[in-house]
């Protein structure tokens, strides 16, 4: 089998030649992340279109996700890294200035009226806390509880119900804009709190649009979920934040269920952050963090995410290699049936539309008679990739193949669980159309002449549903 779990790399300093991303796709990157927390929007741009130079060359489908910073506050830049000893105390205060060791300057406004005594703060990837212990004039005086080095320029994590700033911000509107009009696939809002977040971005729909991808990494994000689904494409549990916000031993539990509810909606959904992160300077990674991967599989993700490994890593491609390796094992022993059931119980026994409620059960039948009769592969033909995304929910064993005629849908299905996206002219008529699928797959080698398989569809009468299966055998 395959491997059917997605990987999305960052892409950093150390990944930004032609040769490293030929690598990182050769070893199975499908999504590549523009984190544009760092650089200008023009580095963001120069590093986009050398993504897109090289995945054209090597004729292979790699979506590319722009990820918004959001409302991320941060540390002033130090010139070097300081080591933060328990029990020490620092300084904070508002200004955009330089850091040093005893003062760390922060660039929100509103730190000394919105952070109030007692707040315990993260900075970087939640492994440094700090607590606030007094007012000092124009700074907080905080305590070290759990130290560590500091370096550049890091996040300080402040709780997401105090800081007083919206999202998307105005610059991350300005990005949004420059990255749309390049033609990138995704973008990943950062700091989302409500589904009003997500409308507030103001793209047209996917494919005419990227899809909209809310990070969950807020409390208020975990209470308002259901609505950010509905509202966005595609879903990241983002751990770092999150883990900022939530108790550590609830985060396990709230990335299984934000998983789940994202995919029964027919959602991707993205499980990210210290995945294998020894591998920045190692050559393995821990038995704790390839557990941690395949887990994440067996939750039933659609993508996992390499942050920091691929992005300042010592050998990105390496890094992809592991992941794709130990993806594509738990791949094999992922509980399909046990799934596709959980998705029947939950997703159908919820209140639907009449078009939500036609493509369940008709992505439903295609599960079951693509089980039965030990079809080969579900052909899906779509022209906006919902009906490949609505198939993928019930993790058939089955290939799914997905057919569309917009370059962006089949860019933007790189990151869909399970799904070999296929770029065609267009979609003609019923009959027609699944002849020409049949063909091009057998042609392009997914399936042999004399398989069994299903052809999934829309017809124009009810747009917004999947309501056509055929079952054929390949000429």
């Amino acid at each position: 089998m395959n491997r059917r779990t997605k990987i999305i790399a960052s892409i950093g300093p150390t990944s930004t030649s032609d040769a490293v991303l030929k690598d990182m796709i050769e070893a199975g990157m499908d999504v590549a992340r523009i984190n544009l927390s760092h650089g200008t929007v023009d580095d963001g741009l120069e590093v986009f279109h050398r993504i897109r130079s090289v995945s054209e060359s090597l004729n292979k489908n790699v979506g590319i996700m722009a990820d918004l910073p959001g409302p991320k506050v941060r540390i002033g830049k130090l010139t070097e890294s300081v080591e933060l000893e328990p029990n020490a105390e620092i300084l904070l205060s508002p200004d955009d200035g330089p850091s040093t060791g005893e003062r760390f300057t922060v660039d929100y406004s509103g730190l000394l009226t919105d952070v109030r005594v007692g707040d315990r703060l993260a900075i970087g990837d939640g492994s440094i806390i700090i607590q606030v212990s007094d007012h000092a004039g124009d700074a907080l005086k905080a305590r070290v509880l759990y130290g560590g080095t500091v370096q550049g320029s890091p996040g300080l994590h402040i709780p997401s119900d105090r800081l007083k700033l919206s999202t998307p911000t105005p610059h991350d509107l300005k990005l949004l804009d420059a990255f749309v009009e390049a033609g990138v696939d995704m973008v990943a809002i950062s700091f989302v709190r409500s589904a009003h977040d997500i409308r507030r971005v103001g793209t047209e729909p996917a494919p005419r649009g990227p899809l909209i991808v809310a990070k969950i990494e807020t409390r208020a994000a975990v209470d308002n979920l259901d609505g950010i689904i509905a509202a966005s494409g595609a879903v990241m549990v983002a751990r770092g934040d999150l883990g900022a916000e939530c108790s550590i031993e609830e985060l396990p539990h709230l990335q299984k269920d934000i998983i789940a509810r994202c995919i029964a909606l027919g959602r991707p959904a993205i499980t990210a952050t210290q995945m294998l992160e020894s591998m920045i300077t190692a050559p393995s990674p821990t038995r704790a963090e390839a557990s941690d991967v395949a887990n994440a599989v067996f939750d039933g993700t659609s993508a996992v995410m390499l942050s920091a490994e691929t992005a300042i890593g010592r050998d990105p491609a390496r890094v992809v290699s592991t992941m794709a390796t130990i993806a594509e094992r738990a791949d094999e022993n992922f509980d399909y049936a046990g799934w596709a059931h959980q998705i029947k119980r939950d997703r159908l026994s919820e209140p639907q539309s009449v078009d939500a409620a036609v493509t369940d059960v008709m992505t439903m039948a295609t599960w079951r008679a693509a089980s039965e009769m030990g079809v080969k592969a579900i052909l899906c033909i779509s022209r906006s990739g919902f009906t490949v995304r609505a198939i993928a929910r019930f993790r058939p064993e089955a290939k799914i193949i997905g057919f569309s005629p917009e370059l962006r849908t089949v860019r933007q299905l790189s990151m869909s669980w399970g799904a070999t996206p296929v770029k065609i002219d267009r979609i003609s008529d019923n009959e027609v159309a699944v002849g020409d699928a049949m063909r091009m797959a057998r042609d392009e080698g997914h399936i042999r002449s004399g398989d069994i398989v299903a052809v999934l569809g829309g017809s124009t009468a009810t747009i917004g549903a999947t309501d056509t299966l055929r079952m054929a055998r390949c000429p």
